[in-house]
């Protein structure tokens, strides 16, 4: 099984990526010159000012030592569990109490040289060896076990969580504190990447509270979740900002998200690492769906967690479906699928949701384009642009792959053209040779086409979106007869 826990970027300024040359400065430059160690009394003042007004913000944005644990050690940590009793009240208050006592006794030991040539190197030194202490063991902590592990029993972040405590008492924090806000619970993957891209290892997506925010004290407001959201739905805001958002975000196509029990009733092999699952349904007995949206399927209860695809299948009858997956070198949610799913299995099903790709009723020129996995919403809406939609008048599906043994469903493509007039099925292949496929990019094959009156549903890698997305501008297409769906996250700035 694949470590829970992702490793990935933490440091989107400059000052999270360069912070940690502060930690070493102090720590061991202040060896042969203590009174760098006074520099620390800024920090202390800076942390404690701003959780007053935006909690444990400090510690996720501008922390020294938590650049150098996001930065440095991030690489080598083995980034596993944070053990629970570090993260317990007594561990927290217990190290709190012994931290105070032993710093202010350096202190008060320091003050009896006031006055005298050596105070400020003394005073200047207690620091240095607390930061020299924090570097090794706290990089200890951050190798051998997780990068943050130091930071659920730190003193200074206890006394940003006093400090905060006191902002929220008086009004203050409760305006000024930007937390971590999904644009609406229905719109949730439950697929637990914001849990496991968390420094803190905390659970988001579980516990989205009022107004649709996070409300956790330990959150440091680090983005980290927000950068790594599959469905582009997390942001920082303030309370205000939520209920404002919460009012006006649209939440069409997920208005028939539903619990569902399912039975595999079947499971095809299409392909190297890649299958196609059908699940028919058991309570409730029919779902309506339509082809372009994506179901949930839950792969583990402790903690929760769900995998959303395409479905491939054109509804019929509302009493089954079909997904594509392709399985994903190292990847948590599809080796759990193909390892431990089999035919029989009753299996938890949330959705249908999403609406990116279904069709436009008004539509009469239709053009999809797809590649790699990305192709699999195309099998249904195929069907469904063809058989439901009398305004039709010209379906062209552009498919391309890197092999020519890469295609999936090409036969029914390919028979599809034969059959039906309006509908073109346009392979391409990009790197194999022996093929008499046509060679090149989807891109390729955009720049020679009439485009004119088409409404294009794309589905595939980021790369090829971003790049047919301003193919298609550039050739006359409107932004909003453009419709694109990825597994990445992708913001196109056109």
């Amino acid at each position: 099984m694949e470590n829970y826990y992702i490793k990935t970027n933490r440091t989107f300024t400059n000052i999270r990526k360069y912070g940690w040359i502060f930690t070493v400065l102090v720590a061991i430059g202040g060896l042969w010159e203590p009174k760098l160690g006074l520099l620390v009394i800024f920090i202390m003042a800076g942390l404690t000012t701003t959780s007053f007004f935006t909690g444990r913000y400090w510690c996720g944005n501008f922390c020294p030592h938590g650049s150098l644990f996001d930065r440095i050690t991030m690489p080598i940590s083995l980034n596993k569990k944070i053990p629970q009793f570090l993260k317990s009240k007594f561990m927290v208050t217990g190290f709190f109490l012994f931290f105070m006592y032993n710093f202010s006794r350096k202190v008060i030991n320091v003050s009896k040289f006031w006055g005298t040539y050596d105070f400020f190197d003394k005073l200047g030194f207690v620091f240095v060896t607390t930061y020299l202490m924090v570097l090794v063991t706290g990089g200890l902590f951050a190798i051998l076990v997780n990068p943050r592990t130091w930071c659920q029993f730190c003193p200074m972040g206890t006394i940003q969580k006093l400090s905060h405590a006191l902002g929220r008492a008086v009004g203050v924090a409760n305006k000024a504190e930007k937390k971590v806000t999904i644009e609406n619970l229905d719109k949730c993957h439950a697929c637990g990447k914001c849990s496991r891209v968390c420094p803190f290892q905390l659970t988001p997506y579980l516990e989205f509270g009022e107004n649709n925010q996070f409300n956790d004290i330990n959150c440091i407001k680090c983005a980290t979740c927000v950068e790594n959201c599959p469905a582009n739905i997390l942001s920082l805001r303030t309370e205000d900002e939520a209920i404002e958002l919460k009012e006006k975000v649209s939440t069409k196509g997920y208005e028939n998200r539903q619990k569902i029990k399912a039975k595999i009733s079947d499971i095809k092999d299409l392909g190297k690492d890649i299958k196609e699952y059908t699940f028919s349904f058991v309570s409730p007995k029919k779902v309506d769906y339509r082809a372009g949206q994506f179901i949930l399927i839950k792969i583990q209860d402790k903690p929760k967690a769900f995998r959303a695809y395409s479905i491939s299948s054109f509804n019929e009858d509302s009493t089954k479906l079909s997904v594509i997956i392709k399985k994903v070198e190292k990847g948590y949610g599809t080796n759990i699928i193909f390892n431990d799913f089999k035919i029989g299995d009753i299996v938890e099903l949330e959705g249908p949701m999403g609406d990116e790709l279904v069709i436009d009723d008004s539509a009469e020129k239709i053009l999809f384009i797809g590649n790699g996995i990305g192709i699999t919403p195309f099998i249904g809406l195929s069907k469904e642009a063809l058989m439901k939609n009398p305004s039709i008048k010209d379906v062209k599906l552009l498919d391309g792959q890197r092999y020519e043994d890469e295609f999936l469903y090409k036969s029914y493509f390919e028979s599809l053209d034969e059959k039906e007039k309006k509908f073109q099925y346009i392979p391409v292949v990009s790197r194999d040779k022996t093929s008499s496929i046509r060679k090149g990019y989807v891109t390729h094959v955009l720049e020679d086409m009439d485009l004119e009156g088409y409404k294009v549903y794309i589905c595939g890698s980021k790369n090829m979106i971003v790049d047919s997305y301003n193919i298609l501008l550039d050739r006359g297409v409107k932004k909003e007869d453009i419709f694109y769906e990825s597994e990445e996250r992708i913001s196109i700035k056109n």
